[in-house]
């Protein structure tokens, strides 16, 4: 166990030195920014839809190496899929970081997102992990205002 934890964090770190997806995109349509006040974490989500679809996504911001690194795997892991395929990655991360059972009991596999199942330990990291998560689920659903945490 202590090697997986290892791992998870090697992971962890990786994404937050070398962020995937960093970069502002130019004329995208959907753009929110998300704030945590009990850690400072700020990050604006940038989104290019297509009909339904995720064409592009990326972040920018600063923020701890939790907050980072989940905004770095979540843009790898939404890009190209729709926005209900998006909604159900969403429920299954916060489920996963919350340490809620999904109401089926079958966890769902959700790939290389799973190194974030520690966060649910850590009640007050819940918020840094989940920052990135709910600021696109506000841009999908046209939101405008900058999203909190608190």
């Amino acid at each position: 166990m202590a090697d997986l934890r290892e791992l998870y964090q090697d992971v962890i770190l990786e994404h937050s030195k070398a962020p995937r997806n960093y970069r502002e995109i130019g004329g995208a349509s959907r753009k929110v920014e998300g704030y945590n006040p009990l850690c400072g974490d700020r990050y604006t989500i940038y989104i290019d839809l297509e009909n339904n679809s995720i064409r592009d996504i990326s972040f920018q911001g600063s923020g701890c190496a939790i907050s980072k690194a989940s905004a770095s795997m979540m843009t790898q892991s939404v890009k190209g899929k729709t926005k209900d395929q998006a909604e159900e990655l969403f429920n299954s991360f916060h489920n996963l970081v919350t340490g809620q059972t999904p109401p089926n009991g079958t966890e769902p596999d959700i790939g290389k997102l799973s190194v974030f199942s520690g966060v649910s330990e850590y009640p007050v990291r819940v918020k840094c992990a989940t920052l990135a998560w709910h600021t696109l689920r506000a841009a999908l659903e046209g939101e405008n205002e900058t999203i909190s945490t608190e």
